[in-house]
């Protein structure tokens, strides 16, 4: 693709009506008292350019008083002793009370304090926020990479301890910004009076209840924009989530979390319990979104967004399905057009941060049913799945008829399917444009759930486990998406000598280091970037719910876990991904990682570094004109908030490094463990 950096640049171009009054320079601050507990929701900032960035707040009515408008001061010190700009905002309730709005004409990587007044004098808490640099700067740029959260459930302690190490680093090496890929909130609630006993060993908080909400089974499910309006509210009060919205300019997208748990396009999908056209509410998910994250987001026929324009749709099934598998029906189309997430975030020469969105467009779930080993828990057999994945588009458009599993034919039944997809057309089409025009040296995709394929060789299992992986199953698949999607950017990627490319993610709950590759052995293994993946701030881990969950006496218990003589358990499922079935048994009969490793099968996982699926935290990377690195800082298990400044102890941190390739080299990472042993995890 030929591709101009004018054009690149058109695309990330968005206006607010509520933006800076230059005659505001040089003012004096007004008179006015700080009342935190007017702003219950505190202040942000988001999206950061090199002379701008957006500021938020709500003030709500309080004792049947409101407030109709806000000014908002912005300083260059945390005292307000004399204003560099300013300006004021309407609020009222078609917004939920909440304020956008956009600082102009700032200066470059460029520390600012901001704060709101109502009328009456009363002032919001104080915010700092930060500006990009220049786009001709070679600033490193620090940023930390987080998703998946839930005080109702959990704590966020993650937030405590990624303040206090910020607040001890020099000026010149804090974050810049924060980066975070989703499941903001969880729109899924369980109620404490409903779960006495908890989720899955989780205490149960109440900390709100929907206005209108659906109940099915012993969870809850919201259904009006009120009730994901009160999803935010209630997140929001939490204090380190609240103090981390202060410090930092966040950038964020959305995960699957903030419409539907398994949904897609506008249908809304809870597992098995609940399927149903929804694009009224996807329409209120995005509106609620839109007024509580501060981001450089489009709405079709809205290009200020001084307010969120919702769509009159019905709730209609969305068929018919394109070629590509996108809902033609109009309302589909209505809702998920009516906010675009998607965009491109600049930070001088080194980094292009580029953003999509990975559910509103994704095509339906596909039907496996027929294709499972209902012995192995938690794998898909490699060949099944590959053929259906692709639908029509397999084998260069020559699918099967039938797909051989443990010894039968049986139909494909997605032979004449499209092959699924998570960007859809015209996104995976703006991608490429918008990452073959980037010129910075790191090409940072903010992916919610990532690209990199987990599996084993279960086929190398012994037969004493009471059972055979079919031999015709291939791999078994942990965890694999999108094939279609990942062929075209990968070959883009390759054919285009594109350098620099890496992949940040969250969603799995477990942290990822490795190299991107399109593909695994014995097929054509390329590395072509670079790829990390975060574990979660709180969310439930799958190790944390198979202690729970899976029976102790459960034949193949030991490629997940292993359970030790004093009563703790190791995460084997790690070993299993990392180096194969022979070293988890290995493990388990010798206890030890160098005798498992020496055992290990090297085409199992040639791409991965590091595996943790039980570990919590964030991930805090910082790109220079030659190096790529990202530490993981890994905390215990969050389930209860730690009142210690440092937000509780450490389980490890590791940082792993990558030199900026040239075109046609193979990008490498190196290893370093700062802190902790992470023994089961490399």
């Amino acid at each position: 693709m030929n591709i101009t950096r004018r054009v690149f640049l058109k695309t990330t171009a968005t206006g607010i009506a509520l933006a800076t009054t230059k005659s505001w320079a040089g003012k004096l601050p007004s008179p006015a008292i700080e009342r935190r507990d007017l702003f219950p929701q505190g202040v942000a900032s988001g999206d950061p350019t090199s002379d701008s960035v957006i500021l938020w707040t709500r003030r709500p009515p309080i004792k049947g008083k409101s407030a109709n408008r806000l000014v908002v001061e912005i300083a260059t010190d945390p005292e307000f002793n004399q204003l560099l700009a300013g300006g004021t905002a309407k609020i009222s309730s078609d917004a939920d009370w909440t304020c956008r709005f956009l600082a102009t004409g700032l200066d470059h990587n460029r520390e600012y304090w901001y704060r709101f007044v109502d009328e009456q004098g009363f002032a919001s808490r104080v915010g700092r926020t930060l500006t990009a640099p220049s786009d001709d700067s070679d600033t490193p740029v620090r940023f930390t990479f987080v998703s998946c959260q839930s005080p109702n459930e959990s704590a966020l302690n993650a937030y405590r301890r990624m303040i206090f190490e910020d607040e001890a680093r020099p000026e010149n090496q804090r974050l810049n910004f924060v980066l975070h890929l989703g499941d903001f909130i969880y729109e899924v609630t369980w109620y404490a009076e409903d779960n006495p006993n908890g989720n899955r060993g989780r205490r149960i908080k109440n900390l709100y209840k929907f206005p209108q909400g659906r109940k099915i089974g012993n969870f809850h499910l919201p259904v009006s924009l009120e009730d994901y309006r009160t999803l935010y509210r209630a997140y929001l009060e939490d204090p380190d989530l609240q103090d981390a919205r202060a410090r930092w300019p966040f950038v964020c997208v959305w995960d699957n979390h903030e419409f539907a748990w398994a949904g897609y396009q506008s249908q809304y999908v809870a597992g098995s319990a609940f399927n149903a056209p929804a694009q009224n509410q996807k329409v209120f998910a995005n509106q609620a979104w839109w007024e509580f994250i501060p981001a450089r987001v489009q709405q079709p026929g809205n290009p200020k967004l001084d307010q969120f324009k919702a769509p009159a749709v019905v709730d209609t099934p969305i068929e018919p399905f394109n070629e590509d598998g996108l809902g033609e029906e109009p309302n589909n189309l209505k809702a998920i057009n009516s906010l675009k997430i998607q965009r491109v975030l600049r930070w001088g020469k080194n980094v292009d941060l580029l953003l999509t969105d990975n559910w509103s467009f994704r095509s339906p779930d596909m039907s496996s049913d027929d294709f499972y080993a209902p012995e192995y828990p938690r794998v898909t057999p490699q060949i099944p799945f590959e053929i259906m994945n692709y639908g029509r588009h397999y084998n260069g458009d020559k699918p099967p008829d039938t797909i051989r599993f443990n010894g039968k034919d049986l139909p494909n039944p997605t032979k004449d399917v499209h092959a699924q997809t998570f960007l859809g057309r015209e996104q995976r089409r703006w991608f490429l444009e918008q990452l073959g025009a980037s010129t910075a040296r790191w090409k940072i995709w903010g992916h919610s759930f990532g690209t990199m394929e987990l599996r084993s060789d279960y086929r190398n299992l012994p037969g004493e486990l009471g059972s055979k992986w079919p031999k015709d199953a291939g791999y078994a698949v942990i965890d694999n998406r999108f094939l279609r999607d990942k062929d075209e950017i990968f070959d883009f990627v390759r054919d285009q000598k594109i350098t620099g490319f890496a992949v940040v993610a969250g969603d799995r709950h477990a942290f990822h280091a490795g190299l991107a590759s399109k593909a695994l052995p014995p097929k054509n293994y390329e590395p072509l970037g670079v790829e990390f993946i975060t574990g979660s701030i709180s969310q439930q881990t799958l190790f944390e719910v198979l202690e729970v969950t899976m029976a102790q006496d459960h034949p193949m218990r030991v490629l997940h876990l292993i359970d030790k003589n004093d009563g703790t358990v190791i995460p084997s499922m790690n070993i299993t991904a990392l180096h194969g079935v022979r070293s988890t048994l290995k493990l388990k009969e010798t206890g030890d990682m160098e005798q498992a490793r020496a055992v290990r099968n090297p085409d199992v996982a040639p791409h991965l570094s590091f595996l943790d699926q039980g570990g919590h935290g964030y991930a805090f990377v910082t790109a220079t004109p030659d190096q790529l690195s990202v530490e993981f800082v890994c905390i215990p298990r969050p389930l209860e908030r730690s009142e210690r400044p440092d937000g509780g102890p450490l389980v490890y941190r590791v940082v792993h490094r990558t030199r900026l390739w040239k075109a046609g080299e193979t990008p490498k990472l190196e290893q370093e463990i700062l802190e902790g042993d992470p023994r089961y995890s490399i």
